[in-house]
């Protein structure tokens, strides 16, 4: 899947891997500068390049963009862990940019990535220059919504997705997922189906990972002392926003941006308005 016909990026064309713990980590390399380390939604069939693509025309040119595909997505593994999954994404995220011989990066994450996101920035300060993160809970004790309601139908959907992968299945979690019903299409219905099944080892390695004993990240984040951009989709069905004002309000050096008319996914429903805001604040404007 490319940007577009005259896009200069595509998904093969970019596509790089490194070894670690004895399989490999997948991930895309594409532009030139100061580095960032993007980390990607969850759901069935979700890939880093789906993630964040859209974003590239905008970012690309100002910053080495460093799309990873987490273990057990896609291309990266098949590894096996009893680490918790955002134990082992923050791991592989480190190992990445140890791999390329980066001691300090960017840090850009949505959804899952970006709890990972946070769980990296917490433990491994001194290698994160700035933090972007949106649509993630705080842990892995769900949503603890103050006013929200729980069981949120994104992630009921994404489950059942999961469980029955089916082209019906699939749509019903994408309508969920983005505001813009016009971004469902049968083409990426199909793309996030192949990927889901490309490669049995590594959907056995997945279904066999844990989210780990109950971590609540509150604690954490009150001392973190990382420049932070929270953006949210004001009608994310999966991550309702309370937890972007809650992250804004716990982190002290942050800032949030609620964008309307959009929902779990806004790198790929509303790429140019996100990417602007991420340019912005990483180029130290803020």
């Amino acid at each position: 899947m490319t940007l577009s016909d005259d896009s200069p990026y595509s998904e093969e064309g970019t596509s790089r891997s490194v070894d670690w713990r004895g399989s490999v980590l997948h991930y895309h390399d594409v532009g030139e500068g100061e580095p960032i380390v993007f980390l990607h939604s969850w759901g069935i069939g979700t890939t880093a390049w789906i993630t964040w693509s859209k974003v590239l025309r905008t970012l690309a040119p100002r910053f080495r963009c460093l799309l990873l595909d987490l273990p057990n997505f896609t291309r990266s593994g098949p590894i096996f862990s009893e680490e918790s999954r955002y134990d082992l994404q923050a791991s592989s995220a480190t190992a990445l940019m140890d791999a390329l011989g980066l001691e300090r990066a960017h840090i850009v994450g949505n959804s899952q990535g970006a709890q990972s996101a946070l769980l990296l920035a917490t433990r491994w300060p001194q290698r994160v220059d700035r933090l972007v993160v949106g649509a993630h809970h705080l842990g892995t004790t769900g949503g603890e919504y103050l006013l929200a309601l729980g069981e949120e139908e994104g992630i009921r959907l994404g489950l059942r997705a999961e469980e029955t992968p089916t082209p019906d299945t699939v749509r019903a979690y994408l309508e969920c997922h983005l505001d813009d019903h016009s971004l469902v299409t049968d083409e990426l219905i199909e793309y996030l189906l192949h990927a889901h099944v490309e490669n049995p080892a590594i959907g056995v390695a997945r279904e066999s990972m844990q989210y780990g004993e109950p971590h609540d990240l509150t604690g954490d984040l009150i001392n973190l002392a990382i420049p932070t951009l929270v953006i949210w989709g004001r009608n994310d069905r999966v991550c309702h926003v309370e937890i972007g004002i809650r992250t804004m309000n716990l982190i002290p050096d942050s800032r949030l941006i609620v964008m309307k008319s959009t929902g779990h996914w806004p790198p790929f429903e509303r790429p140019a308005e996100y990417a602007d805001h991420v340019g912005t604040f990483l180029q130290g404007s803020w």
